[in-house]
């Protein structure tokens, strides 16, 4: 079971995702920190956010719908509390940072570098660009590249830097190929889907932001396809793999598909211990079917049809 992250070794290929867990501490009651390959923070900015207006949630068939705004204390109250809390547990932070600008993210790089406990940043560039219309970094190659760039030459040389693409886009891989070029050390795919609700009593939008971030098992086929086509283009990008899982069998199709690690979000919200479950769940399943190592699982499904070594037919 063991993973790594751009390089850097993890004690399990099973993290946890940006945004479903804040900075750790609602977990910490539940299973050992130090057990998952790293938390991945919620989103910091470079001050202190309020997020969008209520309501910010909405369940909707195998899925929820969030409007969170991107609420956060802030780069000076991650640093202040939330990183050092983690530290002193012996929990490692994979950073997740997000802007408006270029600038933006490069600061936030340069602020994280010899942090103790960081491990990396993931760069949320499905932020819209101010300087652009609005536009979502992650919808443009070149402006992923150039958010991309500027994170790997501000950023601490030891950190990998992994940028989070959108699946609301037309051709992923070419996201996903200028943002390789621009130095990313690995890809996290994938972010929510844009989604919307209506009340029909109300016959208004349920969330007050109007749309949201689709998260849960309903994107799970989306996040499964874009994985498949980035590995498939890309295979030697390593790739954080996220989007609907909720148990270890969940897990496998991601590393079949070329995820050499993966993240759960959504899965949190009714079984707290779910990173540690789905670990050992996937450990079985890896093992039921004769591969001796996580790393051989990786991409398996781009091979030809012959079962790995020591598999018992079923």
């Amino acid at each position: 079971m063991q993973a790594s992250l751009g390089g850097v070794p993890l004690v399990s290929p099973v993290l946890t995702a940006s945004g479903c867990s804040a900075f750790g501490q609602e977990l910490d009651p539940f299973f050992d920190l130090t057990a998952i390959g790293a938390v991945v923070t919620k989103s910091v900015q470079l001050r202190a956010r309020s997020g969008r207006p209520t309501p910010r949630m909405a369940e909707t068939p195998s899925g929820m719908l969030n409007s969170i705004g991107l609420q956060g204390p802030g780069i000076d109250g991650l640093l202040a509390e939330e990183l050092p809390w983690l530290a002193a547990r012996g929990a490692r932070a994979l950073v997740s940072i997000a802007g408006s600008r270029t600038e933006d993210f490069a600061e936030l790089a340069s602020r994280l570098r010899g942090v103790p406990g960081v491990l990396g940043l993931e760069v949320n560039i499905s932020c819209p660009n101010v300087e652009s219309r609005g536009e979502v970094f992650a919808c443009n190659p070149d402006a992923s590249a150039e958010v991309v760039a500027a994170v790997r030459a501000a950023a601490d040389p030891a950190h990998p830097v992994y940028a989070k693409l959108t699946p609301d886009v037309t051709d992923i891989v070419s996201v996903a190929r200028a943002c390789a070029d621009a130095g990313a050390n690995g890809l996290s795919m994938i972010n929510t889907l844009l989604g919307l609700a209506i009340d029909p009593d109300t016959m208004r939008p349920v969330l007050g932001g109007v749309t949201g971030g689709l998260s849960g098992p309903a994107i799970r086929p989306v996040a499964l396809r874009c994985v498949w086509q980035v590995h498939q283009a890309l295979p030697n990008v390593p790739i954080l793999g996220m989007g609907g899982i909720r148990t270890g069998l969940d897990a496998l199709q991601f590393v079949l598909a070329g995820a050499g690690a993966v993240s759960v979000g959504t899965a949190v919200f009714n079984d707290p211990s779910a990173p540690v479950r789905i670990a050992e769940e996937l450990a079985a399943a890896l093992g039921e079917r004769g591969f001796g190592r996580l790393s051989d699982a990786v991409g398996y499904a781009h091979r030809r049809a012959d079962p790995p070594a020591g598999r018992h037919s079923r």
